[in-house]
């Protein structure tokens, strides 16, 4: 991920059609919310999902612009398959001020992503917010869509990230209904999607854990996903806030050992020695890169002693 983006660490979906959670989200202190326009909300009840949507993003604008130290999650929304009337009327009615950013579902080409960044930019313009503002985190939900995820990731600069959309592609692959083990089923595709975004310099975020009651399995997911070298995760429940964020933040003890490879790093290099070693262990400029990136993120995410 290119270090000048923002981490954001916990990515809710939040359904469109339902102002109460609508108002609840952005109170929350989850790092994103993703607005549902598209699996989440029922046809019938589409058209009000994106009214409640722009009603929400207008006013979270208006309460921004009188107090610009107002701290919100970053507000995304999830449009309906590219290419349809719906998304059309979606992009005409949720690309206003207030929009972060949009989720693009079911992504298996760059061409898509092109057919998007057309509307939007002309959109962008009719609703008078800066050009190429409004981001685009890209869903990869299918077999094809996984094959072409590196071309994808970097084909626009608007693009932030490749979320995985892991139960459309259990479907596709005709996996089992149940998921067990931290999703050890599906660790080729998510490592495939974090290596595809590594290399376009864009966030990988991890598919949801459906059992809202598995708490255990949440957190062992949340943490296989960061071991797996995705930067945040998708949830569906505020109860999942927590163990997101705790996942991909860097632990106490991951500062502590951080600063002291730095702080060897440096001793090494004033007394002129070619090899650094720490604890027995051979401390080569990977590593120490890798250190102070965690030192970097622990000071942005606001740990203690960063």
């Amino acid at each position: 991920m290119d270090q000048q983006t923002r981490l954001l660490r916990s990515w809710m979906f939040v359904p469109g059609d339902k102002q109460r959670m609508l108002d609840k989200a952005l109170g929350l202190h989850v790092d994103a919310i993703m607005m549902d326009i598209e699996d989440g909300v029922a046809p019938a009840e589409k058209d009000n999902a994106r009214r409640q949507i722009a009603v929400t993003l207008n006013s979270t604008a208006a309460r921004l612009s009188s107090d610009p130290a107002l701290k919100t999650p970053a507000r995304y929304v999830r449009i309906n398959a590219v290419g349809s009337e719906r998304m059309r009327d979606d992009l005409a009615t949720v690309v206003r001020p207030g929009l972060e950013g949009l989720v693009i579902p079911k992504v298996e080409t760059p061409g898509q992503i092109a057919i998007v960044e057309n509307i939007l930019g002309r959109r962008e313009v009719e609703a008078k917010v800066p050009g190429g503002s409004v981001r685009l985190l890209v869903a990869i939900e299918s077999p094809i869509g996984l094959l072409n995820a590196y071309g994808i990731a970097s084909s626009s600069r608007r693009i932030v990230g490749l979320i995985f959309g892991a139960e459309d592609f259990c479907r596709e692959m005709g996996l089992p209904l149940r998921r067990e083990a931290e999703a050890s089923d599906l660790i080729y595709a998510r490592s495939h999607i974090a290596t595809a975004a590594a290399a376009a310099h864009v966030q990988a975020v991890d598919g949801v854990w459906t059992d809202l009651k598995d708490t255990e399995g949440m957190r062992r997911h949340a943490l296989q996903a960061r071991r797996l070298g995705m930067s945040g995760i998708s949830i569906i429940h505020p109860g999942q806030i927590d163990a997101a964020n705790a996942a991909f933040t860097p632990t106490r003890e991951e500062m502590e050992y951080a600063g002291e490879v730095l702080q060897a790093f440096e001793a090494a290099r004033a007394r002129g020695d070619g090899a650094i070693a720490l604890r027995g262990q051979l401390l080569d400029y990977p590593i120490v890169d890798r250190a102070r990136q965690t030192m970097a993120l622990g000071k942005s995410l606001g740990v203690p002693g960063a």
